[in-house]
């Protein structure tokens, strides 16, 4: 499979050279890629029908060279997206080859028998795995997740004693597609439920933080609302945090070309360190709605004093009732229907609004709540620097050593056409073990 340096297909190995050079014996390294299932590759745009699963020779090849891929490299984790589930040949193949090449899987199907789902493959030579959840997210797009708690088997082990802990939290989910800006709102959702799940889970367990990576197709950019999010919660995207991007540069690196011929970076690894600062996550949550909110007044071409008058309505003061708030989010689509915020939502953002708890929101909380919220500090610079008591419980955390995008073109903004393996690139990110203290979660 492997000539002159190039994989069958004539596809440059020079990422899989990037990665191998970067790895030491302490590092773990994980892949995700969605690798478009058969199902939704379509082999004629100008024939919406013909779909690539009719054609066993062309989807069986084309993952065979994935999986030839996937092993050559061999990562640590693998987090796969676009599964075809519903293929029994397919899914044996993927089963027997990772198994046989030291891989524990696990497999899980989207809801109402979509046809395809997430593949997570973890190498037994690094983990151990203390539990894992699949999490259903029950929505609009069927969409799930897979949470893994694991601990780590590999040489940093050997430095072991008891209050230094070796375990991490890995997720492999992928995020609804956004057909029209309504569906922004349940994509912010789906990561809300994920990252409650998470913590839920920890408090199950009476976890102190661990680190948390995770991976897939979040179907969005750093402009979105979600990458926005999950900064908000100390989350690091792991392939800028290499490359040295800021969260400004949404234009220097893409891993999608759509189905509409667009072409965007939609494909992370976050990685959440314990030691980072954490804000209430329903905090978090408020203001991305807050600042969706903002971002649909002012695409309606509306001023603050405009806003403001929008969301009074009918009041009789100079001043945003309840009634005229929820009807606003009605109207802006954010809410009345089955997947919009919920009425017990609704009225978490109104207490968080009404900052003075007089029942109505004058010109001034309207400017601090939802047009202008005060910045929070950067959260690159937020860790916990409490000073250390000497019985203060240690964990493993991560720096980010390297991070490849392939094919390579993608990494300057380009989609090269000879590319066939899917319609995502595929990202490895090399992780390096380092001993920190940990930050104490709010619950």
């Amino acid at each position: 499979m492997v000539r002159n340096g190039t994989l069958k297909g004539g596809i440059s190995r020079i990422g899989s050279y990037a990665i191998a050079s970067s790895v030491t014996d302490h590092c773990i390294t994980c892949t995700t890629f969605n690798i478009l299932a058969p199902i939704y590759n379509r082999l004629d745009h100008k024939d919406q029908t013909s779909r690539e699963s009719d054609y066993r020779a062309y989807w069986l090849v084309r993952n065979q060279r994935i999986l030839d891929w996937l092993l050559c490299e061999r990562s640590s984790i693998i987090c796969l997206q676009e599964f075809w589930v519903g293929n029994e040949e397919l899914v044996s193949m993927y089963e027997k080859r990772l198994a046989d090449a030291g891989y524990i899987n696990f497999i899980l199907a989207r809801t109402n028998n979509r046809g395809d789902g997430l593949l997570t493959a973890l190498h037994r030579d690094y983990f151990r795995v203390i539990d894992h959840r699949d999490l259903q997210l029950n929505d609009i797009g069927d969409r799930v997740a897979q949470l893994i708690h694991v601990e780590l088997l590999f040489p940093y082990s050997q430095n072991r004693n008891n209050n230094v802990r070796q375990e991490l939290l890995i997720v492999n989910t992928h995020l609804l597609f956004p057909h029209d800006s309504s569906l922004c709102l349940v994509r912010l959702h789906q990561v809300y439920e994920i990252l409650q799940n998470v913590e839920s889970y920890q408090e199950e367990h009476k976890l102190n933080p661990i680190p948390i990576i995770l991976c897939g197709d979040w179907n969005g950019s750093k402009r979105g609302h979600v990458y926005k999010f999950l900064r908000s919660q100390g989350f690091v995207s792991s392939y800028d945090t290499a490359h040295q991007y800021t969260d400004t540069d949404a234009q220097r690196w893409v891993s999608h070309r759509n189905h509409r011929g667009n072409i965007c970076g939609v494909d992370f690894i976050w990685l959440l360190n314990p030691n980072r600062y954490r804000k209430l996550l329903k905090t978090s949550w408020n203001e991305a709605v807050f600042g969706m909110f903002k971002y649909l007044l002012r695409r309606a071409s509306l001023t603050a004093s405009d806003a403001f008058a929008f969301l009074k309505a009918d009041s009789e003061g100079d001043y945003i009732t309840y009634t005229g708030f929820c009807e606003a989010l009605r109207q802006l689509n954010l809410a009345g229907h089955p997947y919009g915020l919920t009425e017990e939502e609704m009225k978490d953002l109104w207490i968080q609004a009404d900052i003075d708890g007089n029942g109505v929101l004058d010109y001034t909380e309207f400017q601090q709540r939802i047009w202008n919220p005060s910045r929070a500090e950067d959260p690159d610079q937020r860790t916990d620097s409490s000073s250390e008591p000497q019985n203060i419980v240690h964990t493993i955390g991560f720096s980010v050593k390297n991070a490849v995008l392939f094919p390579t073109e993608v990494e300057k903004g380009m989609w090269p056409e000879h590319y066939s393996l899917s319609d995502h690139a595929r990202l490895t990110v090399v992780f390096s073990p380092v001993r920190m203290p940990c930050s104490q979660l709010i619950f």
